[in-house]
C-alpha cells in the first residue's frame, strides 16, 4: 500500500488481496493521515486488488464514516469486475463515489 497526498485529496493504493490483515494495515496508515494532514478526501486505487473480503468491506466503510465527521468524501477507481460485484453486493456504492479514472478522481480538490 502507498499513501499519496495531492492537496486535500489522499491517493491509497492498495495491492494484493485486501483481507483481514490487509484492512487492519489500511484502516491505521489511512486513520494516521487523515488525522496529521488536512484531508478532505479519500480516494482508493484498486487498480491492484484481486480480491476483497468482508474486512476490506469495513476498512472502506470505516474511512467513509471518518470523513464523514470531518466533512470529507470518499471514491474509488480501478475495480475489477470481481471486486466491483462485491462493492455492489456490499451497498458500498450508494456512498461513495465510483469513478473510471484516476484522472477523473483527482480532478479538482473536493
Amino acid at each position: 500500500m502507498k499513501l499519496e497526498k495531492l492537496g486535500e485529496q489522499l491517493i491509497v493504493r492498495l495491492e494484493g488481496e485486501l483481507d483481514h490483515h490487509y484492512a487492519t494495515r489500511v484502516r491505521e496508515a489511512v486513520d494516521a493521515a487523515v488525522l496529521v494532514g488536512d484531508i478532505r478526501k479519500i480516494i482508493f486505487d484498486f487498480t491492484e486488488v484481486g480480491f476483497m473480503d468482508s474486512s476490506g468491506i469495513g476498512a472502506i466503510m470505516g474511512r467513509y464514516r471518518l470523513m464523514r465527521t470531518v466533512g470529507g468524501t470518499v471514491g474509488a477507481f480501478g475495480i475489477s469486475p470481481r471486486v466491483d460485484k462485491l462493492i455492489a453486493m456490499s451497498g458500498i456504492k450508494k456512498i461513495i463515489t465510483i469513478y473510471t479514472t484516476e484522472k477523473e478522481a483527482t480532478r479538482g480538490i473536493s
